[in-house]
């Protein structure tokens, strides 16, 4: 390992390698997965080697070099050796500096495949358009529709054609699987994930088990309903197909309640909501009486507005009748309450036009309820409070830096956020935790994360709970340990996408089982590579890979999915749709190399 500005020890100039510029945890993740999944050399460039992941970084086996270059400029990709590297990867900096790096790599080395890291994903496309060889990602938009989902407590999915695909557990198993993933999950032990065809052989059975337990527990394999008495404590999760994006049910009244309580949130005093309820049931009842005595219900309606608005008419059908006295009083009421209902209203929509013009961020009302904390206005965190509002489900925000970019964009949603470095567990009671549905912390420190989940916990037991963590060993122990906590990592979620645009793979999307990643993706049979010739049984003969639909070249349009001849020899011009695991994918990759 050499430093910049040090004597390069190489006997000769690298060749065919990959270079990772960055010293964050993307980075870092990125390099395990080349290294331990793809078996390709790898170059680290990193801005620090004492700082942030550098030290990981650093003491990683089988990375060629790790080079120290505080900015990613022309010298430091030339000391790396761009000129004969197959591929680089930026995921440091910011995007306007990723751009400049890719154009320098691609001046140096037309041929070379990069990939960079970009937050703005509009500005990445027009990227991909301007260099040939070149894959703009974003980590966060990768990541965050897990935490969404995990909040939501729905699957996530990824569309392939007009299919949705989607991990189902236990009761959500039903006709339209594909493949089982896993037939054994073990909190204690996440080390293995496998892809197994639905029909006939141990999956059926192991689905038909996960049918008929449904969600009563995690299933016995050693007992005897069990179709193997040699294993220990397990799970089921089979992949299904949706011809539509699983739905978030929510029942209309539900909607119905976040909207009210969302126009009282402007409410603020107590008095103040007293005195308008109290005048809302004065006008409707008085409205009522109009329309009793006094005629149909279009003019009881037409008289009662213009009463609120202050333009009374005495004369009224009615008033002559034996009710005509109560028609007058009501007349006199209606007349009152518009004398309050006006000013007060035109109050309300100037301060929310003036609020939302000063910028502050708003405060959660006292009537919230069944709504999602998000604690942490990062990159992520932004992300995932965007996709929970679209759902329709109510949002509160937490963030202690009030120079996040992150409440900006909140605010621009009409979103209440709460600024501060108040302790967290005062934070989570204002943002009234224990009547949520689930907490999602996704600061950029683990330690800070966990509190919350434990100060969520402490508030409401049941509260769903999904927490961001970086370190493996320490995501496993609070897996394992706290029930209704799902953990996720971003890098741990998003790097294999990464890894997998480095080498030329069309990735359609990830999903989650639990920690694992399980990666949907699109390969095309092309003259020159393994895949051209090879069957959908030799394919998936090596394991952790499963074919679930091929695109012959004769018919481009039409997936065909569960495609029963396995024996078929894909030819030039083919695509396979496939769900692999990481080492899956990376093997794909292998057979492309060694047909080339």
């Amino acid at each position: 390992m050499t430093e910049a500005g040090q004597g390069d020890p190489r006997t000769g100039p690298l060749a065919g390698h990959y270079i990772v510029c960055g010293g964050n945890a993307l980075a870092h993740r990125l390099i395990v997965e080349l290294i331990e999944h793809y078996e390709v050399p790898v170059v680290a460039l990193v801005p620090d080697r004492g700082r942030d992941h550098g030290p990981r970084i650093e003491q990683l086996p089988g990375v060629a070099e790790v080079l120290e270059f505080s900015t990613v400029s022309e010298e430091a990709l030339r000391a790396a050796g761009v000129d004969g590297a197959r591929g680089v990867a930026l995921m440091d900096g910011t995007d306007q500096e990723n751009i400049h790096a890719a154009l320098t790599a691609q001046g140096r080395n037309p041929g070379i495949r990069i990939v960079l890291r970009m937050f703005n994903q509009r500005l990445g496309e027009h990227l991909e358009m301007l260099l040939a060889n070149c894959a703009a990602l974003s980590g966060s938009a990768t990541a965050a529709p897990a935490f969404a989902n995990g909040a939501l407590g729905r699957p996530g999915s990824v569309r392939v054609g007009d299919h949705y695909l989607y991990v189902a557990y236990g009761q959500e198993i039903d006709g339209s699987q594909i493949c089982l993933v896993a037939d054994r999950i073990d909190r204690q032990d996440l080390s293995r994930l496998r892809l197994l065809p639905d029909a006939g052989g141990r999956a059926a059975e192991f689905i038909a088990l996960a049918r008929r337990l449904g969600s009563e527990g995690p299933i016995e394999l050693g007992s005897p309903a069990s179709p193997d008495a040699a294993e220990d404590r397990g799970e089921v999760a089979v992949l299904q197909t949706l011809t539509s994006e699983p739905p978030v049910r929510i029942p209309w009244w539900k909607r119905a309640r976040w909207w009210l309580q969302d126009v009282l949130r402007y409410f603020t005093s107590v008095r103040l909501r007293l005195v308008l309820t109290t005048a809302l049931a004065a006008v409707l009842i008085g409205g009522y009486v109009i329309w009793h005595y006094g005629g149909s219900l279009g003019w009881a309606v037409y008289f009662t507005l213009l009463d609120l608005a202050g333009a009374a008419q005495p004369d009224q059908p009615g008033l002559d009748t034996p009710g005509g006295p109560w028609v007058r009083l009501a007349q006199v009421v209606v007349t009152f309450c518009g004398i309050t209902f006006v000013p007060v209203a035109t109050a309300i929509v100037v301060d929310m036009l003036a609020t939302g013009r000063r910028g502050l961020p708003r405060a959660p009302g006292s009537r919230t309820r069944d709504h999602v904390v998000v604690v942490g206005l990062g990159n992520v965190g932004t992300r995932v409070a965007a996709l929970v509002h679209e759902t329709g489900v109510p949002v509160v925000c937490i963030e202690r830096d009030p120079q996040a970019r992150g409440i900006a964009a909140v605010r621009a949603l009409g979103l209440p956020v709460l600024v501060g470095d108040a302790p967290l567990a005062s934070q989570l009671r204002r943002a009234r935790v224990q009547y949520s549905r689930a907490v999602v912390a996704v600061t950029t420190d683990d330690a800070a994360n966990l509190e919350a989940a434990l100060e969520a916990r402490a508030v409401r037991p049941e509260v769903r709970i999904v927490v961001r963590l970086f370190d493996d060993d320490f995501a496993h122990h609070v897996y394992a340990t706290l029930g209704n906590v799902a953990s996720r990592s971003v890098s741990y979620l998003s790097a294999p996408a990464f890894a997998a645009a480095l080498m030329g793979r069309e990735v359609l999307g990830t999903l989650s089982v639990y920690r694992h990643v399980l990666l949907i993706a699109e390969l095309a049979a092309e003259e020159g590579n393994g895949l051209v010739g090879r069957d959908v049984h030799r394919i998936e003969s090596e394991g952790g890979v499963r074919v679930l639909a091929v695109r012959l070249a004769r018919r481009p349009a039409d997936y065909l999915w569960n495609f029963a001849d396995r024996a078929h020899r894909l030819a030039a011009g083919d695509r396979i749709v496939v769900a692999a695991t990481r080492s899956g994918l990376a093997r794909i990759n292998t057979l492309e190399t060694e047909g080339s």
